[in-house]
């Protein structure tokens, strides 16, 4: 596969592996044992962790040999070893890839001592080293050789310059090293060494280890503007923290996948993650990526042309969908009721509340995907027996997070056949959120490519483009939280949601009218009806539960009400106050409300629509 590697990143970016000390440590390994050793020793540990990687998603797997230089080995009495333990490190890589479509990396770091004329080591003497590692990497069979964690110019030069000697025709991936100021350890900056590291073969060059995502995108947007070769980025997960004597890197999976799509952005064809970072991270970095690459090819056929673009039909207009659809269409205001699945199978409550809800007015009820990863009754089977025999119209919550994209197109299409119409796609609560958290999640997608795949149904293509017919017909809607500290961010994917082919928005709880204003203010250029989310709350514990857990904003006011009541039905009276309150605030700025029910109590949720006056759907 070596040979179309430079070719394969010209296409669509590849993700790389995580790191490999790390996960050594996790697993019992003391940080004074020789790590490339194991290869001899423990081969079945370290082919466990490259197969830990394959199965998460990496495309790039690296040999367990980044010290496995005679300078460094020789700290533990086996320079000796360099050709056995290279050789075994290359083999073992292999060994665990042999099923999966991926590259194979040669890692090399730098030597662990200074060369001249900073060290007593002669450029010569470095230069044997690396070309004695480097021989034997290529002689277990690597695919590439990925030089990293390289703080000093000379040494990587010294590097350089043994591939050559060595005569492999190999793609040389280089990677520096560098501090929150983008510099190399010898003070080298991205202007510096990044035509230094073209000018001596190079095929890709980056930054990877010591600093975070942050100040490693600083970095590579000014190589990018000092260079024209495809970059690489594997930063740490995070710089790391010292808790209770160990060194922990917090980073979040998904933090770290935020930034695989902005180093995407940013020109890096490679992404990984260095320490800190686990098959976890990777796994979810792969997702983000798949998103991101989603949208890539679709502005490529956009940009290509109709001649080159899968063939569609034009959507069913928005009216025709489902009188939600046609509701929206005319810029009526809409109203919907949450009705979450029971944890059983009697759904006797839910059908009563549907039936009453249609009674008094609701357009919809809403009905949610196993919130809160909470293991409930199907809530597409729901959506089927709320329509067929309670008559009002279901909106289906579909999650990214139990589905694969095959199940994703079997689950819509499925839908669609049995007379489903409205979706809110949302990425999903992760299990560990619920009471099973070691369920598995499997996020091929988020929200943003849900919709993407969604939009395409309704013109009449499947995943990979292919013709199915009939489009589907499904209204599309999507979440947006109003509330979130980096708003700069949820506006950046709801533009995206947007762009990917969203027709409505559902809001988290509305509990501040000036956060809701602002974030209106700030879609206006791609805004869509937009539903505000409205919560009776039951007590001040529940209050507290929403701001504290769930990450909607709730001002100190409405606790301090909420924290008045002096009993459980004085509580409930009060949270529905408030919820009319809110109601009516935000009715002149939105074109629908969806209520919640909490505990069931779907009169609640009637109480607040009372104060739009009269029935509950109301025109604009």
């Amino acid at each position: 596969m070596s040979a179309d590697l430079l070719t394969r990143i010209k296409q669509s970016p590849i993700l790389c592996d995580g790191a490999m000390g790390t996960l050594l440590y996790s697993k019992g390994v003391f940080i004074n044992r020789c790590y490339d050793e194991l290869n001899l020793s423990q081969p079945d540990l370290i082919r466990a962790i490259h197969h830990d990687y394959l199965q998460a998603g990496a495309e790039i797997i690296e040999t367990n040999t980044f010290g496995g230089n005679a300078f460094r080995l020789a700290r533990h009495s086996i320079a000796d070893k360099v050709r056995d333990i290279n050789r075994a490190g290359a083999r073992l890589a292999k060994d665990a890839a042999k099923s999966f479509d991926v590259w194979v990396a040669g890692s090399v770091g730098p030597l662990g001592t200074r060369i001249e004329p900073l060290g007593k080591t002669s450029f010569e003497e470095a230069r044997q080293a690396f070309r004695e590692q480097i021989a034997a990497l290529a002689e277990g069979g690597v695919d590439l050789l990925m030089m990293e964690t390289f703080g000093y110019l000379e040494e990587l030069h010294q590097a350089m310059l043994a591939v050559k000697d060595v005569g492999v025709k190999l793609p040389l991936i280089v990677q520096v090293t560098i501090d929150e100021d983008g510099n190399c350890l010898d003070g080298s900056t991205p202007e510096n060494f990044a035509p230094r590291l073209e000018e001596w073969g190079a095929d890709v060059i980056g930054c990877n280890c010591s600093v975070g995502p942050v100040a490693m995108l600083d970095a590579i947007e000014r190589v990018r503007a000092a260079t024209t070769l495809p970059l690489v980025a594997q930063p740490n997960a995070g710089i790391p923290r010292a808790v209770e004597g160990r060194n922990i890197y917090l980073c979040s999976p998904e933090y770290m996948a935020s930034y695989a799509r902005k180093f995407v952005a940013a020109g890096a064809r490679i992404v990984g993650g260095c320490c800190g970072t686990t098959p976890d991270h990777i796994r979810v970095m792969k997702s983000a990526l798949r998103v991101g690459e989603a949208r890539g090819r679709a502005a490529v056929a956009q940009a290509a042309g109709a001649a080159s673009a899968p063939i569609t039909s034009p959507a069913q207009p928005l009216e025709e969908r489902s009188s939600l659809g046609a509701k929206l269409a005319r810029g009526e205001f809409v109203t919907m009721v949450e009705v979450v699945p029971p944890k059983g199978t009697d759904i006797s409550k839910e059908l009563e509340g549907s039936r009453f809800l249609k009674s008094v007015g609701v357009d919809a009820v809403n009905i949610p995907d196993s919130p809160r990863a909470s293991a409930r009754m199907s809530n597409q089977a729901l959506s089927l027996l709320v329509q067929r025999e309670a008559g009002i119209d279901p909106i289906l919550h579909y999650t990214c997070r139990d589905r694969n994209v095959l199940c994703i197109q079997s689950d819509l299409l499925g839908a669609a056949a049995v007379g489903i119409r409205n979706l809110i796609c949302i990425t999903g609560d992760p299990p560990k959120m619920g009471n099973y958290p070691d369920a598995t999640a499997v996020f091929d997608v988020d929200a943003i490519g849900l919709v993407n795949i969604v939009h395409n149904l309704n013109r009449g293509v499947d995943i990979g483009g292919n013709p199915i017919g009939a489009g589907t017909g499904f209204v599309i809607g999507v979440g947006a939280n109003p509330g979130l500290t980096d708003l700069d961010e949820e506006i950046r994917r709801f533009e995206y949601k947007v762009a990917a082919g969203a027709e409505y928005a559902v809001t988290q709880p509305v509990f501040d009218i000036r956060l809701l204003e602002n974030f209106l203010r700030r879609i206006e250029h791609c805004r869509i009806p937009v539903v505000a989310g409205i919560w009776p709350l039951v007590s001040v514990r529940n209050a507290e539960f929403m701001k504290n857990e769930l990450r909607v904003s709730v001002p100190d006011l409405i606790l301090e009400r909420m924290a008045r009541a002096q009993s459980p039905e004085l509580a409930r009276a009060e949270g529905v106050a408030i919820a009319r309150e809110m109601l009516i605030a935000v009715r002149p700025l939105v074109q629908g409300a969806q209520i919640s029910a909490p505990q069931g109590r779907y009169s609640s949720a009637v109480d607040v629509l009372e104060a739009l006056g009269g029935k509950a759907s109301a025109t604009a």
